[in-house]
């Protein structure tokens, strides 16, 4: 059992961020966990799983998050293309008629995933298993399982969101979905056999709380103009701030993993701080999807809030644990991203 601990805490991590600690969901429909942890979390470890197996780094896992992204919202609940889904306008801000899509929204949407939903439950689970960090969490069996368990839940959320609208996208849309997963497995496939030095060197790297503070920043902004700035930003030029940010953010994260002062602390500083915009925005940016009570709501972001500082906070006890163990002449800390 305790072989697949790390592997079902990724399962239930990757729901708990992506819908109820960005305030999505409420604490009553905890019940929905049931329902969302089939896709969500059978596609982080998925995506996990995959990458280990093959020896990819993380530039490899970001694409195929990103075309989880697409999965999900271009055909599972169809939010790229349904401009009412559940109510919202979510294609008024930066609508793009020709394509039946709105640009803000779609740039905002799969950056959730890309980050929140998949990439980072990885990181913190991945953190927390130290000596297991590169190495498969699940035998052939256990793959197979997982990937029947996503698939069921991809189906049973399809289901569910189209039996509840007439929506439907055009065969176009769909067909552009599936290119655009096609190319970023492709791009993943690329960027796993296209690998860093062997060695690291020698250089500087900023520090762990520099990062974390500009983690935090760059992903409020993002997220906070979505939320409560939509009236003051332009929507194109959101999307070009978003897209070059990532870009940016990406390519330094990549090009610093290269030194050898880069290590798991900067790896969780990035994490955390993205991780902490999710817990302010629930409560300043109330969002929540099923009917709930004020007090219920104001709950919810609380403990949620709670939960994801304690996740911090016992991830750094044990970074700093495996520190001290290093430095009494234990076996060395498995080195970090690529």
């Amino acid at each position: 059992m305790r072989r697949v601990l790390p592997a079902i805490g990724l399962f239930l991590l990757a729901p708990l961020v992506g819908e109820f600690l960005l305030g999505d969901l409420p604490i009553n429909a905890f019940a929905e966990l049931v329902i969302l942890a089939p896709m969500y979390g059978g596609g982080a470890l998925l995506i996990r799983e995959v990458c280990r197996r093959a020896g990819w780094g993380w530039p490899s896992l970001v694409a195929l998050a990103l075309a989880y992204g697409v999965l999900e919202e271009g055909i599972t609940t169809q939010t790229l293309f349904n401009p009412g889904w559940a109510g919202h306008h979510l294609h008024a801000y930066g609508n793009i008629p020709a394509l039946g899509m709105g640009g803000p929204w779609t740039v905002f949407v799969l950056s959730l995933h890309m980050l929140w939903s998949t990439t980072i439950p990885i990181l913190f689970v991945e953190l927390l298993t130290r000596d297991r960090r590169r190495t498969p969490w699940l035998g052939r069996i256990g793959l197979v399982v997982t990937s029947v368990i996503f698939v069921a839940g991809a189906v049973v959320v399809t289901v569910g969101g189209y039996s509840q609208s007439d929506f439907r996208a055009s065969v176009a849309q769909y067909a552009g979905c599936v290119v655009a997963m096609a190319v970023l497995i492709l791009l993943a496939v690329f960027l796993g056999r296209s690998r860093g030095p062997a060695t690291r060197r020698e250089g500087r790297v900023p520090s762990a709380w520099l990062l974390g503070a500009v983690a935090f920043a760059v992903s409020s902004v993002e997220l906070g103009i979505w939320y409560l700035g939509k009236d003051v930003v332009p929507a194109w030029l959101y999307v070009g701030l978003v897209v070059l940010t990532y870009a940016v953010v990406l390519s330094l994260a990549r090009y610093w993993t290269r030194f050898r002062a880069w290590n798991a602390r900067h790896e969780l500083a990035l994490a955390s701080g993205a991780l902490l915009t999710y817990v302010w925005l629930a409560f300043a940016a109330p969002h929540v999807l099923l009917p709930a009570s004020p007090v219920i709501v104001l709950t919810s972001h609380v403990v949620f809030g709670l939960g994801a500082v304690a996740l911090i906070a016992v991830t750094a006890a044990r970074l700093d644990r495996a520190a001290r163990a290093d430095r009494a002449g234990a076996a060395p800390e498995v080195s970090p991203v690529r």
